[in-house]
């Protein structure tokens, strides 16, 4: 009941900023823009939008005996967000604010976050000291893997990886900066972090150290259309090659969860290191996209604790993934993709690997704002029987 009222509080709120601030600012609106309002003294400038994503989802184990399949089905509203970005006083001053509504976003309630709704995904104010260097505080994506940076709107197949999954270092709070500089014809972008190191919305004292991040990105062509570079197919259709190729490296102080800044908080800690690899080229309607990702224990193993059998019991996700996608856009807006994904978790884990293959088609209508996606995934999990699933998505965003 708070959560209702909170969510039902802040439409009000905005309905009312709205109504008053009309009649002495500039409004402007284009569907897939959001809607943007600017002070007429242009002391503040905001922009909201909102969208939500609708999914169904067929799973069946490819038996042996086929006349034992059973399918699962499930549909929900897979994610549905408010967003506000802008800038406050001056230019120098930006700000990020992302809200999520469904049970999904919101995750597990935990005593970390006072078992309550974790509704703030990003909330992060960016400071600009020059044109090509800016300063970030607050909670937010850490400059991590590409797929994980791409927001989950400008996605190319219904969802992320599963590299994605098992391996990313998500959102967090704390502080950042971003640079940029020309090198030659291309562009060279450093960023670093500091972040608290157990994720988002923690209400508790920091159980472990924090995490440290740092990214390089080079992209020897030029800037990509639009940003293209941290979005899913080429809805630019890149006139000449684009490419950006990147590394990050992350170190993670004492760890509390299994992994890292998500997950269960385990009963020990480890210090874990993680290092991503990633590309991204898009030309003419083609897109090309491929990480590794790589976790490791440091000093110790992995494996926290064993059960009376001698089993694992408590451990920390390690070991590697790779994943490649690419896919073209035809000149209707339909596009086909494929992608490969393949995770390899430390032995001493116990856990299988796992090869997943994925077939999309995506109908752009609205660019990223107004599409349907729907992909087919065939996983096969170590010696078990493989897994067929199926999904099809509506994006709305406004």
């Amino acid at each position: 009941m708070k959560t209702k009222f909170k969510i039902t509080a802040l439409a009000i709120g905005c309905f009312i900023f709205s109504n008053e601030t009309i009649g002495q600012s500039k409004v402007e609106s284009t569907f897939g823009k959001g809607i943007q309002i600017m002070a007429k003294d242009s002391t503040f400038k905001m922009k909201f939008s909102t969208r939500f994503q609708s999914l169904m989802t067929n799973e069946v184990v490819l038996q042996k005996n086929f006349s034992n399949q059973v399918v699962e089905t499930n549909t929900l509203i897979r994610r549905a967000r408010l967003k506000f970005g802008g800038y406050a006083f001056n230019p120098k001053f930006g700000y990020k604010i992302e809200l999520g509504l469904t049970n999904r976003d919101h995750g597990s309630p935990i005593p970390e976050t006072k078992n309550s709704a974790r509704i703030i995904l990003d909330a992060v104010l960016k400071y600009k000291i020059t044109s090509n260097t800016t300063l970030w505080v607050g909670q937010t994506k850490l400059p991590g893997n590409r797929e994980r940076v791409i927001s989950s709107q400008q996605l190319q197949f219904v969802d992320r990886s599963l590299v994605n999954s098992r391996f990313n270092i998500d959102r967090d709070m704390g502080v950042q900066l971003h640079h940029k500089h020309k090198l030659g014809k291309g562009l060279l972008i450093g960023k670093l972090s500091v972040a608290n190191g157990e994720g988002r919305n923690i209400t508790v004292k920091n159980k472990g150290g924090f995490e440290y991040t740092g990214r390089v990105e080079w992209l020897p062509m030029g800037k990509f259309t639009g940003k293209g570079d941290y979005s899913g197919s080429d809805l630019k259709r890149e006139k000449k090659p684009k490419l950006s190729l990147a590394v990050t490296y992350d170190w993670h102080d004492n760890a509390t969860r299994q992994r890292a800044n998500q997950g269960s908080f385990l009963s020990s800690t480890r210090t874990l290191s993680t290092v991503f690899a990633d590309m991204m080229f898009k030309y003419n309607g083609f897109s090309f996209m491929a990480e590794y990702a790589n976790k490791r224990s440091v000093g110790k193993s992995s494996v926290v604790s064993y059960d009376a059998a001698g089993n694992v019991d408590e451990y920390f996700y390690t070991g590697s993934g790779i994943v490649a996608q690419a896919g073209y856009l035809f000149n209707n807006n339909w596009e086909i993709a494929g992608r490969y994904t393949q995770i390899d978790p430390s032995a001493v884990n116990m856990v299988d690997q796992i090869k997943m293959y994925t077939l999309g088609f995506s109908k752009y209508i609205v660019g990223h704002a107004l599409k349907m996606q729907t992909d087919i995934s065939l996983t096969q999990v170590g010696s078990n029987d493989p897994e067929l699933m199926h999904r099809i998505q509506f994006e709305l965003a406004f």
